[in-house]
This record gives C-alpha cells, structure tokens and sequence, in this order.
C-alpha cells in the first residue's frame, strides 16, 4: 500500500427527516482492498454513492490525488477514475456483452457504430485483466457471475484506479466469491484500490486490508484487518457485545407438517418456475434452502401464501390437503405463520400503528374484535406485551410501522407470526438487511420455535446463514430440489457447487 490517493472530509448528506452521513471523513490508500462495513441503514452506501456523483452532498470536500475536486455527476467521477459496480447491476438483458460495454463510448467508423471495434476491445480488456467473456453473449443468457465480471470490466475500460463494489458476494456461489477474491488481488496487485461496501464479518476478514465501521451515518472505526476480530467488528457495527456462535442442540424430530410434491408453477412472465419440486418439514426441525436468486424461491413462496396457483402438485399441512387455489387465511387456520421475503411489501402495513400490524391475522378473534367495534383495550395491551417480550424499540403501540428501522419491523413481524403458535413457520430472508445484533435476535427467535417442536422452512441468500440454523439442506435449482444434506455431512464447497447445478454425486 502506498499514500492515500483518495480523501473524503467532513462528508455531510441529509434526506428528509434523515442524516445519512455525519461529517464522514475516510482515506483510501494506493493498492489497497478497504472494507466498508456497517448495518444496513448506517450510511455506507450513500457515502460511496456520493462519491460517485449519485448524489449530491451537502457539506464537506473530496479530494482525489491531492487536488480537491467536483463530482456531481457519474461522469465526473468516471473521468477522475472512480468506478462502482452496483449491487443491481446496470446492464440491458436483450443486448450482448459488447453492446453493453460499450455503451457511452462507443466506437464508430465513419459515424457509425462499429461492432467489430467493441468486440475487440472487449477480449483485449478481458485477456489484461483476466476476465474471460464472450462477447456476442446476451446479458440475459450469461450467470450473475459473468454480469458481474462485465461490469467490473466496464469500469476498469473506462480507467478506474478506483473501484467501489457493492456487496460483491450477494448473489454469488461459494466457488464464485473465491474466483472474485482471486481477480480483486490481482487487481490491488496491479494498483488498483477498491472499496467493498459489506455487511459480512467472514468477507471482511478474508479480503480486505482495512476495515472502516460505519454505524448511524458515522465512522466509528478505522482498523488494519489483521488487528481486529470479528467480535470486535460486531460490537462496532452495533454498539454492544454480540454473541456470533450458534449453539443448536440436537433433538428427535416429530410428525410431517409440511410436505410437497411434484410441485409446478409458473412466475410473473408465464414461464416455468418450479419444475416438479419436492421437499417435506417435520415438526422440531429447521430445513433450509440454499440456492441463488432467481431460481423459483420467489414463486414457492407465493404458491405457499395463496397468491400463485399452482399448474400441478400436492401441498399438505399435516393431514390437510389444500387445493389448488387457496386464501392466506387457510394456511393460518391450519397452523403456518410466514415471515415474508420482503418485510415493507408483504410483512408490514408502514401506515397502520404497530398495534394494528401486530393483529394482522387476528382479525376474527374475538378476544380483540366485536360484531361492530374493535377492542382497543385489549389490542393495546397485546400489543404492550409483545413489544416487550421481542424488544421492539418504539416510544408507543401507537407509532406507524414504516417509521421503525428495518431491524424492528422484522421484530414486529417475528412478533406477530410466532404469536400465532405456528406447528410450521416460514421464514423468507429473515435476516436480509439486518446488523448482527437485530441477526442474534432472530437466530434465537427460531431456535427457541425449533426447540418447542415446531418446524421450520428457512429460506435464505445468505450459506452462513443456511449452515448455523438448519438440521436439513436442500439445494434449490432451476425450480427444483437438486440435492439433499444433514448438517453434518453438508460442506460449503459441495452445496455451492450444486447451487452452481451440478447435482449431487455427478462431480464425486
């Protein structure tokens, strides 16, 4: 590492009702891999979308090489030699990997676009940096893995020394992060900073060579990786000790409560989505699936919830058949509660109180609601109780939903779905967007389900995840169940290989 070729001091930038960044300053130093780490909501990647010219801010100065500078736009940034790739990528589906690389600076001959030239400059780019692409690919044909190596391409063209990468390892195989730590070295071995906006403690300690912490729009902390531990970064992001270890006893499981078979559906585009899936829970167990976005967790869910027919199968809560088409209310008689995969469009209600959202589903019960009125007493009451008992932080009952932070909507959410005494529970991404304090709470949360003999269905993005919580892995591909594996037979590099589509035993 060399001197700091990048400054940020005094970074200030606000939104209505919100500090996003409290006089942040930060150095980024020659060929280094610096960590930007911090919970969701803490600022992080509003800093770097400031320095990126996404936004405006509102005080403060960077500097880049020595020289103070100006970037209101993308543009100016790119000029300077700053590149991000963003945690959605920004590509065309129906174009190829050259017309996508080459949009902005396209070459022409004589005025017009010359395909022949870009395709050149695309394999010449991806022999220097060793990022192998076809270039007359459709984006919309090549894995999230090729994507991503497209748009690190595209930044690096454009001459970024600079590159901001935002959470890098969130739609990738275990197989694939590793052949992304492999070209982020290369690339700091050649000069090149880059900067990993993150909120995971193992990438942290396995690519970076500083870590800053970000916590409430601040910079609470700036270490050399090698000194700090992970414990020490937990506590950072969220301000108090965290217990990071799962400890999950062993225990007997009980009676089917869930089973599927021969499951197909169709997604939003009429397509195939599930191809013949099948999967069943027991009671005292957590099952979990593995598997990369897209690949039909989204439409299991929904046929799950009552809001996709399905084209063909058997779904049964214990002894109960349900038919093809069913209301949400049905799943919830027959014992299911569901912490949904998005907890602002299908978990919470942001401008009911949290009294009213905790009833959701307790309509009909007569403990809270008459023929004509509502039993505002007893809903207070309830919603006193559950609010102490899951440590929802919130001046009153009273307060609006989409005015809590993410980690408390998910507690309102856990609140109300375990409230109900589910024999199964389905948890969708029930840590997605949430520091390792609102995690911990979570983990126990479904820890205690599973010790009181429910069973529960954990679908998640996140492996680490899948690994300390569940008893059984299933691996989800291409709308079907690929592999099968105990806790203690499963490995990180065999499920991420069958996450990748080889299926189990094809690669022994």
């Amino acid at each position: 590492m060399g001197n700091a070729i990048l400054r940020l001091e005094h970074i200030v930038k606000r939104f209505p009702g919100v500090l996003a960044n409290d006089h942040v300053s930060l150095e980024v130093q020659e060929g280094e891999i610096l960590a930007l780490l911090g919970e969701n909501g803490a600022g992080k990647t509003t800093l770097m979308n400031v320095l990126y010219g996404l936004y405006s801010m509102d005080e403060g100065d960077i500097y880049y090489k020595g020289d103070r500078v100006t970037i209101s736009c993308p543009k100016d940034a790119i000029k300077l030699g700053i590149g991000m790739v963003h945690q959605h990528f920004m590509l065309i589906d129906h174009l190829t990997v050259a017309e996508n690389f080459i949009l902005g600076c396209e070459p022409t001959d004589k005025g017009l676009l010359n395909l022949k030239k870009a395709k050149k400059i695309v394999q010449q780019c991806s022999q220097d940096y060793g990022l192998r692409i076809e270039p007359d690919s459709l984006v919309a044909d090549i894995s999230v893995g090729e994507q991503q190596r497209l748009e690190i391409l595209k930044s690096l063209h454009r001459g970024a020394q600079i590159l901001i990468l935002d959470e890098p390892t969130a739609v990738l195989t275990p197989q694939k992060v590793e052949e992304l730590y492999r070209v982020l070295r290369d690339l700091k071995a050649k000069g090149h900073s880059i900067i990993i906006i993150t909120h995971k403690l193992k990438e942290i300690k396995e690519i970076s060579d500083r870590v800053a912490v970000m916590r409430s729009g601040k910079i609470v902390g700036v270490h050399n990786t090698a000194s700090v531990s992970t414990e020490q970064l937990a506590e950072l992001m969220v301000g108090r000790p965290v217990v990071l270890e799962v400890k999950k006893e062993n225990q007997e499981v009980g009676k089917n409560i869930l089973s599927i078979s021969n499951l197909h559906a169709k997604d939003y585009r009429n397509l195939p989505a599930l191809r013949g899936l099948n999967l069943r829970v027991d009671s005292g167990e957590i099952v979990g699936i593995a598997g990369i976005d897209g690949n039909g967790q989204s439409e299991l869910l929904q046929v799950l919830s009552g809001f996709t027919v399905r084209d063909e199968g058997e779904i049964s809560i214990g002894e109960h058949k349900l038919p093809k088409k069913f209301a949400q209310r049905e799943m919830f008689n027959h014992g299911v509660g569901h912490i949904p995969e998005d907890r602002m469009k299908m978990g919470i209600i942001s401008n009911f109180t949290i009294a009213e959202n905790l009833l959701l589903g307790f309509e009909h019960d007569s403990r809270y609601t008459g023929r004509l009125i509502m039993k505002k007493e007893a809903i207070h009451d309830r919603a006193i109780k559950l609010i102490e008992e899951f440590d929802i932080k919130t001046p009153s009952p009273a307060t609006e939903g989409g005015k809590l932070s993410g980690g408390n909507q998910q507690k309102v959410i856990l609140a109300r779905e375990i409230s109900k005494n589910p024999d199964l529970l389905i948890a969708a991404q029930p840590t997605r967007g949430l520091d390792v304090g609102a995690i911990e709470f979570v983990y126990q949360q479904l820890l205690a389900q599973r010790r009181a003999g429910k069973g529960i269905l954990l679908i998640s993005f996140e492996l680490d995840e899948i690994f300390a919580l569940s008893d059984r892995i299933l691996v989800l591909y291409g709308g079907e169940i690929i592999a099968e594996f105990s806790q203690a037979e499963a490995t990180i590099k065999e499920v991420g290989l069958c996450m990748g589509g080889v299926r189990r035993n094809s690669h022994e």
